[in-house]
């Protein structure tokens, strides 16, 4: 057995900042774009956008700014805004899957490896 933990932060009882939200603007920093993040995390361009608009919204800030065709296409970059946030999620949740470890193995014991 193994546990496992997701931590995600609320603002008014929504979803504002989860791990997965994070990941997608991470992948959004990485590609430069949001349909190739959506493809790296195996999602609609939809779905993405979807999020990154709930996120805006609930936050009441912008994240993400996009820019449309023109000669070298279309892009996407993360604002100011969304690099602190990521920071801080980071720092928020760094150690939370030690914690959880050890306050499971205070509970059920060792487990057994599988090597």
């Amino acid at each position: 057995m193994q546990a496992k933990s997701n931590l995600w932060i609320e603002k008014d009882g929504q979803v504002v900042l989860s791990k997965w939200r994070v990941n997608l603007l991470r992948a959004i920093d990485e590609t430069g774009s949001i349909s190739a993040a959506a493809e790296k995390m195996q999602l609609s361009y939809h779905r993405a956008w979807e999020k990154i608009h709930e996120m805006e919204t609930r936050l009441g800030v912008s994240l993400v700014e996009t820019q449309t065709g023109g000669q070298h296409g279309g892009g996407a970059r993360l604002t100011a805004t969304a690099r602190d946030y990521i920071a801080r999620f980071d720092r928020f949740s760094g150690g939370i899957d030690e914690i959880v470890a050890r306050h499971f193995e205070e509970a059920f014991g060792p487990q057994p490896s599988h090597s």
